[in-house]
């Protein structure tokens, strides 16, 4: 099945590197090429695309509102950025805009025919330094240093309000829990705060900076 691509690539370099590799694959067809933004609107209006490949940086404004324009008003669009950028806020605004795929073009093993296919397959072909910055925004923050602990928010509540001098059937039935769930709480506390008493917690906690005096 062949599937048209549109290239919008203000580097000649790279507009002539992209239109080669897309004319020399048997299952694509080249819709069009353009350089700028107006140009790239344009072409996308008038072609109407299987596949955009666009790059961010155009002269005549940003890339980031081809790909809006693009997924608004031809959705079955695939959307392939290409570009030089790959700092956390250029690849989240392409991504909220539409974009399915994203490669840097410093990429050693980058076959942009290979990566077209696995894009229009249904893959979201993403450079590996990209993936890795989305992964790493993904993974759970840890504690603000290592001397201080991390303790979940049920156990924060319990801890507080045992500092306030409620006992653990009263802690129990106003957090809906069971006194034995909130003893499961206590003991996790006086592990991840080393202590063996609640006067210990509560002294620990506010040195710590988990529990206002």
């Amino acid at each position: 099945m062949m599937h048209s691509v549109l290239i919008v690539e203000d580097d000649p370099q790279f507009r002539a590197a992209f239109t080669n590799a897309v004319l020399g694959a048997a299952d694509l067809h080249l819709a069009g090429v353009a350089d700028d933004l107006p140009d790239g609107i344009d072409l996308l209006e008038q072609t109407m695309p299987d596949i955009l490949l666009v790059d961010i940086g155009l002269p005549s404004g940003s890339g980031i509102d081809l790909i809006r324009h693009a997924h608004q008003h031809f959705p079955t669009c695939d959307v392939m950025v290409v570009t030089v950028f790959g700092d956390e806020r250029h690849v989240l605004q392409c991504i909220e805009a539409g974009a399915t795929g994203y490669l840097l073009k410093d990429s050693k093993s980058m076959d942009i025919v290979d990566q077209i296919r696995a894009l229009r397959d249904g893959g979201s072909p993403i450079s590996p330094v990209i993936a890795r910055k989305l992964l790493e925004r993904l993974m759970p923050k840890p504690c603000a240093s290592e001397t201080t602990p991390c303790l979940s928010v049920q156990e924060l509540s319990v801890l507080e309000m045992s500092s306030k001098g409620y006992c653990y059937e009263e802690i129990a039935g106003l957090l809906g829990l069971s006194r034995h769930t909130i003893g499961t709480y206590v003991k996790r506390i006086y592990q991840k705060l080393h202590v063996h008493n609640k006067s210990e917690a509560i002294y620990e906690a506010r040195k710590k900076g988990l529990l206002n005096d």
